[in-house]
């Protein structure tokens, strides 16, 4: 691959962000800085700089490659099922969306202060696959329950899609918040994400036709 090539670059994005990716796994968000994620490539930071100029971009750009994934996912599941019912669309949409609990627990962040502190070219290629997300689960609707109407569609994704924000945090309780909630008086019932998202996915779709 020659110095500057498409090729290169595609190479040196994905490098930077499995490296944040793997970061993630035991830190958070603030405690990552450019210089950990600079160390954990073949970059130096000053590198890293050629690619992302801060270190929300990274994540807004870990974030675009969540949704994507999560988007094959869904895309796999229409070119494997002819048909699926009320209930199975509701199971199949909840699996795919929980098997990426990195994209739930970015979800779970400020994603106001990553788009503001990202170039409008990477926010762009964010909302693309943001974008990508929407349409795909509208795609699923219109294939396994036709009788929707554009506004029940409408009606879900502008339900759904707020709802995912929250799963990470009601479905990961840290110790220390379960006690916190115990001496509040509010008791803790663990729910899993594809529990909490499958419910949630069965109401929305009862009785829309």
């Amino acid at each position: 691959m020659s110095r500057g090539s498409p090729q290169l670059t595609e190479a040196r994005t994905e490098e930077i962000l499995n490296a944040c990716a793997a970061l993630y796994e035991t830190k958070g968000f603030k405690e990552i800085t450019l210089k950990d994620i600079g160390a954990a490539t073949t970059l130096t930071r000053t590198g890293i700089y050629l690619y992302f100029q801060t270190k929300e971009e990274i994540f807004l750009a870990l974030l675009g490659r969540e949704y994507d994934a999560w988007v094959a996912d869904m895309r796999g599941v229409m070119d494997q099922k002819e048909r699926l019912s009320r209930e199975e669309v509701a199971s199949a949409l909840a699996r795919t969306l929980t098997d990426h609990p990195r994209l739930l627990r970015l979800l779970s962040m400020n994603l106001y202060e990553m788009e503001a502190n990202s170039r409008p070219e990477r926010l762009t290629a964010f909302k693309v696959s943001f974008g990508a997300s929407l349409e795909t689960v509208d795609q699923m609707l219109r294939k396994y329950i036709p009788e929707m109407t554009e506004e029940d569609r409408q009606r879900f994704l502008y339900a759904f899609f707020p709802f995912i924000y929250g799963i990470y945090p009601y479905t990961s309780v840290t110790e220390k918040q379960q006690v916190a909630m115990r001496e509040a008086g509010l008791p803790y019932v663990y729910q899993s994400a594809y529990e909490l998202t499958c419910r949630c996915l069965k109401k929305l779709l009862e009785g829309k036709a």
